[in-house]
């Protein structure tokens, strides 16, 4: 198709712009752990490795929301920040066993690297009780991801941390 020649047929570079770059940029630097700025991130997501926390976080950058993902990893403590910040912005993730096993494989098969345990059944059910004891630890609502579409996902998780932001002002 030709060009339309038409002037101001690209975005605009408004706020909106601006505070979406900078959403984004957010969820870079804080991915998977990174940083000291979970205090700073308007929504922060706790799951175990393949939940999808970090395209999760960028499509809600995209959205203007500034998202920092932690992992849960068995045997290694979360941040001691994670417990202090503000719970309402807290969100679990987590995922069916069998397809969690599923996508796991499919990333060994297409990396050729991961422990082959990574993949195992039983050390995904151990795996996923570890996260479910983080997040009663947390208080945080769960979200089942394994038959959602990242954008149904960050539509609940927006709609989750309004509801519970609303909660802690009325009180």
């Amino acid at each position: 198709q030709a060009a339309a020649m038409t002037p101001g047929s690209q975005p605009r570079l408004n706020s909106a712009y601006f505070k979406r770059i900078e959403a984004i940029e957010f969820a870079v630097k804080f991915d998977d752990g990174l940083g000291s700025g979970l205090e700073e991130a308007d929504i922060v997501l706790v799951g175990v490795s393949r939940t999808s926390k970090t395209p999760l976080s960028m499509y809600l950058g995209y959205l203007g929301r500034k998202t920092a993902n932690v992992p849960v990893v068995k045997g290694i403590e979360p941040p001691s920040a994670l417990f202090d910040i503000d719970p309402a912005k807290v969100v679990g993730l987590t995922i069916d066993a069998a397809r969690l096993a599923e996508i796991r494989q499919a990333r060994i098969r297409n990396l050729g690297t991961s422990p082959k345990a990574y993949a195992e059944l039983l050390e995904i059910y151990d795996e996923l009780e570890h996260a479910a004891a983080i997040h009663r630890r947390l208080g945080c609502p769960v979200i089942e991801v394994s038959e959602l579409s990242i954008e149904e996902t960050a539509q609940r998780v927006i709609r989750i941390v309004e509801q519970r932001r609303a909660e802690a002002q009325a009180s």
